[in-house]
């Protein structure tokens, strides 16, 4: 989680959905093209939905939970689709964790995910760095506490000592938890001095928790790209590897499958370009509390279905 605030390059600050939304929609152009279908069926649950599809991939926030609480009625009607005989996978944006960190916090919340069904972007991310960046030392942003037990590269925690920003052979952003704007400008800094790769492991430019909106990867390194066009490496959701991955999981064809979220830019936009159908889920996530047919009219981005809770 970040407490930072930051100019969101359209001289508002990102901190609502309809900020969030006006964000992602500047940033179209460094997403995946997709197509999507000419309009919405709504539908009550997933179990309906589950009449269409063999199997799901599942967003975490606004899904499952909500920060550290579990969506009511989320571990019980994944126990329903599980007796049905559907395929189910999470993908998560969340960078901050390891995979065994995730899978420990769906146990206990309730869920029974085993460890090949939890795809966490900071997996897809690591295991393409040496091939970014051969041999290099790493700048990693972080989030407290975090070891890189399970990055196979060397790296330098660039919070705690900002010249790795500066020295290193490539920054890895993986988390907002301890990021300032002084960082965020080293880092700008850094990199107009220096180009080098960044990868940025979560795409998302919010996420969605029990205070609020928390301000993520994704949208400082959007900031970061409009200052300094740097060689930029997107891994998680809207973005191919992350859903290659997941599909694999679940041993399905892209098109058996629908990726289940509460956004529509990384969930539905990444759905839909991966081949995959796409449930918007309306009541916990980015939109709660909203009408989000405005939106869906206003940026062309059509979930093949809606919902309001899975």
């Amino acid at each position: 989680m970040s407490d930072v605030s930051l100019d969101a390059g359209t001289g508002d600050m990102v901190s609502d959905a309809p900020s969030a939304f006006a964000r992602y929609e500047a940033v179209r152009p460094r997403l995946p093209l997709a197509h999507y279908p000419a309009k919405s069926l709504v539908l009550p649950s997933l179990d309906e939905v589950a009449d269409h599809v063999d199997g799901f991939l599942l967003d975490a926030f606004g899904v499952l939970n909500v920060g550290d609480t579990a969506i009511p009625g989320a571990v019980a009607r994944l126990r329903s689709l599980r007796a049905r005989g559907k395929r189910l996978a999470v993908l998560t944006n969340a960078a901050s964790y390891t995979r065994e960190q995730l899978l420990a916090k769906y146990h206990r919340l309730g869920f029974d995910f085993t460890a090949d069904e939890v795809v966490a972007s900071r997996d897809v991310a690591v295991a393409r760095l040496e091939k970014i960046a051969p041999g290099a030392t790493w700048a990693a942003i972080s989030a407290a506490g975090d070891t890189f037990a399970d990055i196979p590269a060397r790296l330098v925690d660039a919070v705690a000592d900002p010249s790795a920003l500066r020295d290193t052979d490539g920054v890895l952003f993986l988390s907002t938890a301890r990021w300032t704007p002084a960082l965020q400008q080293a880092l700008v800094t850094a990199l107009q001095q220096r180009p080098r790769p960044l990868v940025i492991a979560n795409p998302d430019i919010v996420a969605p928790r029990e205070g609020g909106l928390t301000l993520e990867p994704g949208l400082f390194g959007h900031d970061l790209l409009d200052k300094v066009p740097v060689q930029t490496h997107w891994f998680g959701k809207p973005f191919p590897e992350a859903f290659a991955e997941g599909i694999a999981r679940t041993g399905l064809a892209a098109g058996r499958l629908a990726m289940v979220g509460d956004t529509l830019h990384t969930d539905v936009l990444g759905g839909a370009a991966a081949g995959c159908r796409s449930v918007l889920v309306t009541e916990h996530g980015l939109f709660a509390g909203l009408d989000v047919r405005p939106f869906v009219a206003a940026s062309g981005l059509i979930p093949d279905f809606i919902i309001g809770s899975i």
